[in-house]
């Protein structure tokens, strides 16, 4: 059962923490959600990329389902949105646990935070969600002037900047999902720099024959074929026009290479690391230097600097990595974090990720952005600076 809590404001029940972020999401004007801490896995293991997917506590129901223990509150807290049939725009707080899997330590999180749905002025909410997420912090007990890493990344910006490159959709594909994860996303860029191999030349002869055709119908059809003969029903796993398009793919990426030019322009970019107010100029370079047009992304982006200004954040706490991303798949823009100078896991982060709602049912896309609170980090951490 999922179930929203209309709060007319903060009880005196809690701890000073828990009534402090409660005054914090009762002045956002948040209403909280409660969400079932079992909840059904395939919207985690369609959308939340591999990081996350292989840290997800898996389990049966009775009816053969797959279902798993709550990993994060973003999908939840968008599914409670659909079902309760709610206008917009609104904005979701909650707090409450989240299950990880880890290879030593802790396998259980508090979690709090909010997501804000159908907020058609971007930038704006963008702003509004990361100082929302710095008020968090200050609520736990991270005094202002404590020091803190805060890195902002925009997968929009990074997505801008391949289209501009005009590599082929299966590569800007493989290139935005390997985003924020420094190791992948070099094996990439280095696979992309070899020389083209072509690998249709490793495939059986008939289906090479079909790929050099390039009919996907009648590849589906021989593909189709082929799995009546091995005797496997039509409904398990891929389609054979989904295994079709996908060997179309995985030839074109086998047999794309990037122009040494063009490639040192997308290194040039993704080496971009300065302070967030000094951004919007260096890319403006980078576009003057190297000719690749960003158009409305770096438009947008220098408007979100404005909003976030007007919000009151000081652009001197944030620093801008354009390589930066966080590994969840379904991000589309902005995505941040803070932490602790030099510690491995954030104390806060978020971003925007506008196809999410829509994915999991939503009857139109719905732009969204959040942020959450990892507060048992925040307390190890405040229990120090005391």
């Amino acid at each position: 059962m999922i179930s929203i809590e209309r709060s007319a404001g903060p009880t005196a029940e809690g701890s000073p923490v828990d009534l402090a972020l409660a005054r914090l999401f009762h002045a956002a004007g948040a209403v909280t959600v409660s969400t079932p801490i079992l909840q059904r896995a395939e919207p985690y293991l369609d959308t939340a990329g591999e990081d996350l997917r292989r840290r997800i506590f898996l389990t049966r129901g009775e009816a053969g389902e797959t279902l798993c223990l709550r990993p994060d509150f973003t999908i939840p807290v968008c599914l409670a949105h659909i079902a309760g049939g709610e206008g917009l725009p609104r904005r979701y707080a909650y707090h409450g646990l989240v299950f990880r899997q880890h290879r030593d330590g802790a396998a259980e999180f508090r979690q709090a935070g909010i997501e804000s749905l159908g907020d058609d002025d971007r930038a704006a909410a963008d702003a509004r969600t990361l100082a929302d997420a710095l008020a968090g912090l200050g609520a736990c007990g991270i005094a202002e002037t404590a020091p803190l890493e805060i890195v902002l990344g925009d997968q929009a910006l990074f997505e801008a900047f391949l289209g501009a490159l005009a590599l082929p959709a299966g590569w800007q594909r493989r290139l935005v999902r390997t985003f924020g994860r420094d190791d992948l996303l070099d094996a990439a860029l280095n696979a992309l720099a070899r020389e083209g191999e072509a690998s249709s030349a490793r495939l059986p002869p008939e289906i090479r024959a079909l790929v050099e055709a390039g009919s996907v119908k009648a590849l589906a059809d021989h593909v189709a074929g082929l799995m009546e003969e091995g005797g496997l029903p039509p409904h398990r796993g891929r389609t054979p026009r989904e295994i079709a398009v996908r060997l179309f793919e995985k030839v074109e990426l086998a047999e794309t290479r990037m122009t040494p030019a063009s490639l040192a322009r997308l290194r040039r970019f993704l080496a971009l690391d300065c302070p967030l107010a000094e951004a919007p100029g260096a890319l403006a370079a980078l576009e003057a230097d190297t000719g690749v047009d960003l158009g409305p992304a770096l438009a947008f982006f220098r408007q979100r600097n404005d909003a976030l200004a007007a919000a009151g954040v000081d652009l001197g706490r944030l620093r801008y990595r354009a390589a930066f991303g966080r590994a969840i798949d379904y991000y589309t823009g902005l995505v941040f974090e803070a932490r602790r100078p030099g510690a491995a896991e954030p104390l806060a982060g978020g971003g925007r990720y506008d196809r999410l709602v829509g994915y999991l049912g939503a009857a139109r896309p719905i732009p969204a952005v959040g942020f959450s609170l990892w507060l048992d980090r925040i307390s190890a951490v405040a229990g120090e600076t005391a």
